[in-house]
């Protein structure tokens, strides 16, 4: 079992971080090889070049970073991203990442240029793990959850992962600490079931 685990957070002393670090802990105790990718801390470059913006015919990767991401993407069966709600959005690391890396021929390919996508990968699971100062009730009834929609019709069903698993941990700016620690536990439960297949 491979899975990696993505990180959209600049703060080293965010509650993001601490997501990153307990999922990857609680892998690697259950003898999954983790891929761990603290985005900003590799300074993964979001800016999409000229030469990636193909959709039909194959793009041309701008920079080694992104063909090593790309070349992992085929060994992996499960993907978990790690991010804030920043404006209803990724952080802007995290959106480019989708927009350079899950590009056609390496995550996914077009039948025709108004074709339905067929997933490339192998990972068919994937869990997102967001953190946000927003209530519930707001952020559904006033917003209506972008993030969910992101992820479960714009971004993962295009790869081919048709099990998406997402926990929103809120109001984080308010809570506790024992509130953090109840939630990285449920992070760590989260991961293990993703692992297994649950």
């Amino acid at each position: 079992m491979r899975i990696a685990v993505y990180l959209a957070h600049p703060g080293a002393d965010s509650f993001n971080k601490a997501l990153f670090d307990a999922v990857i802990d609680e892998l690697r105790s259950r003898a999954v090889e983790v891929v761990p990718h603290d985005l900003y801390a590799e300074g993964f470059d979001p800016m999409l070049a000229a030469t990636e913006t193909e959709t039909v015919d194959t793009p041309q990767p701008g920079d080694d970073l992104v063909r090593h991401h790309q070349a992992e993407l085929t060994e992996l069966d499960a993907l978990i991203f790690v991010h804030p709600n920043w404006w209803g959005m990724p952080p802007a690391i995290m959106a480019g990442w989708v927009q350079r890396v899950l590009t056609p021929a390496a995550a996914y390919k077009l039948a025709d240029a108004a074709g339905e996508p067929i997933g490339l990968l192998r990972a068919r699971r994937a869990l997102v793990l967001n953190t946000s100062d927003t209530t519930e009730d707001r952020e559904r009834d006033v917003f209506g959850d972008p993030l969910h929609q992101i992820w479960s019709a714009c971004v993962l069903p295009y790869i081919g992962v048709d099990d998406l698993r997402r926990k929103v941990f809120r109001t984080v700016t308010d809570s506790t600490a024992e509130m953090r620690a109840s939630w990285l536990r449920e992070a760590r439960v989260l991961a293990a079931a993703l692992a297994a297949g649950n």
